[in-house]
C-alpha cells in the first residue's frame, strides 16, 4: 500500500468505543459528542464562585469542603490577625483544580465585611458593582475588534449567599440583598452552621425563608422561569422544594465505621458532612459542581450578562437627549 493510500485509511475507533464499519446505515453523527468531549479537555473549565455573608459562618470552610482543597481567601492568604474591615472588601482568589485528567480554573471571591458593621445600609452596592465590572470587562472583551480567541471569563457564575440560622426569619438585610442580586447574577441560599438547629427547627426555618422568597418575589437559582422542557422542571422542582440547603462545613477527617469521612465532632457524635441524614451538603455539592455547573454557566451567559450587554448597548446608540430624559 501506498504512503497516500495509507493516509485516507479511517482511524480506528477510540478505545472503549465498538466499530460501526459493517453498519451501511451508519453515518457518524453521534462523533461529535467525543469531539466536544475532546476540545472541552483540552481548553479546561472556568468557574467563578462568589460567597457572602456575615463574618463566622463558615464560608471558608464550606468552599474548602466542596472542592476538597484549600481554595478559600482564609486558606491561600492566612492572616491570624485579620481584623473586619469598615467597608466591604471584595477579594478573589484563583486556583487550578484537576481531577481525572479534568482542568478547571476556580476563582473563589470573597466579600469580608458584609454585614458585620452596625449600619448596614446599602452594603450590597460594592458587590453590585463588582459583578457588573466583570460582566462590562467581558463586554468590552467582545466588542473589541482585535478581540482574543478565547476571551478570559470573570463574571460571576454563582452567588452563595449564607443566612445565619437564627430559627426565626430572614433579616431585612437578607431580603435587601437577594431581591437585588438575584436579577444580576444566580443565588444560591444556604443555612449555615445547619447543625446548630434540630431537625424540626431546621425544616420550619426552610419552609419560613421560602414562604419570604416568594412574598418578596426574589427567585433565586434554579428560577422556574428558565427551565427548557418538562423534565428539566421536574429535576428542579426538586431542588426548589430544598432551598435554602442546610449545610455543614468541614475539612477535618475523621474515622467512622472504618470509612474516612469529612465530619465536626461533638461530645454527641460525629456530623458526617456529607450524610443527606445529617444535612444538605451532598445536595449543594451536586447542584454546584455535578448536576448544574454547566447550567449554570449558561444563563450566566445567555441571561444575566445578556441583559447587561443589551442595556449597555442601548445607552451607548442613545443620544444626548434620550440620556438625559433616563436620568429624569
Amino acid at each position: 500500500m501506498t504512503d497516500s493510500a495509507k493516509l485516507h485509511q479511517p482511524h480506528p475507533p477510540p478505545k472503549g468505543e465498538r466499530s460501526h464499519a459493517g453498519d451501511f446505515s451508519y453515518v457518524g453523527i453521534d462523533a461529535i459528542l467525543e469531539q466536544m468531549r475532546r476540545k472541552a479537555m483540552k481548553q479546561g473549565f472556568e468557574l467563578n464562585i462568589m460567597v457572602v455573608g456575615q463574618s463566622g459562618l463558615g464560608k471558608s470552610t464550606l468552599m474548602n469542603t466542596l472542592f476538597k482543597s484549600k481554595v478559600s481567601r482564609k486558606s491561600a492568604q492566612p492572616n491570624p490577625e485579620e481584623k473586619i474591615p469598615q467597608t466591604i472588601e471584595i477579594k478573589s482568589i484563583s486556583h487550578d483544580i484537576e481531577e481525572k485528567g479534568v482542568r478547571m480554573k476556580l476563582a473563589v471571591i470573597d466579600t469580608p465585611g458584609f454585614g458585620d458593621q452596625i449600619n448596614n445600609e446599602n452594603c450590597w452596592q460594592p458587590i453590585m458593582k463588582f459583578i457588573n465590572d466583570q460582566y462590562e470587562a467581558y463586554l468590552q472583551e467582545e466588542i473589541n475588534i482585535d478581540r482574543k480567541k478565547r476571551i478570559p471569563d470573570s463574571r460571576v457564575h454563582c452567588c452563595i449567599y449564607f443566612i445565619p440560622p437564627t430559627g426565626h426569619c430572614l433579616r431585612p438585610l437578607d431580603v435587601e440583598f437577594m431581591r437585588r442580586l438575584s436579577k444580576v447574577v444566580n443565588i444560591v441560599p444556604v443555612i449555615a452552621k445547619a447543625d446548630t438547629l434540630t431537625l424540626e427547627e431546621r425544616d420550619d426555618f426552610k419552609q419560613t425563608i421560602r414562604e419570604e422568597l416568594r412574598a418578596n418575589g426574589i427567585d433565586v437559582y434554579p428560577q422556574k422561569e428558565f427551565d427548557e422542557d418538562a423534565e428539566d422542571r421536574l429535576i428542579n422542582d426538586k431542588i426548589r422544594e430544598m432551598i435554602p440547603f442546610a449545610v455543614v462545613g468541614s475539612d477535618q477527617e475523621y474515622q467512622v465505621n472504618g470509612k474516612k469521612i469529612l465530619g465536626r465532632k461533638t461530645k454527641w457524635g460525629t456530623i458526617e458532612v456529607e450524610n443527606i441524614a445529617h444535612c444538605e451538603f451532598a445536595y449543594l455539592r451536586d447542584l454546584l459542581i455535578r448536576t448544574h455547573m454547566q447550567n449554570i454557566k449558561d444563563i450566566t451567559g445567555s441571561i444575566h450578562y445578556e441583559m447587561y450587554r443589551v442595556r449597555r448597548l442601548n445607552e451607548s446608540n442613545a443620544g444626548p437627549e434620550t440620556k438625559r430624559n433616563q436620568t429624569l
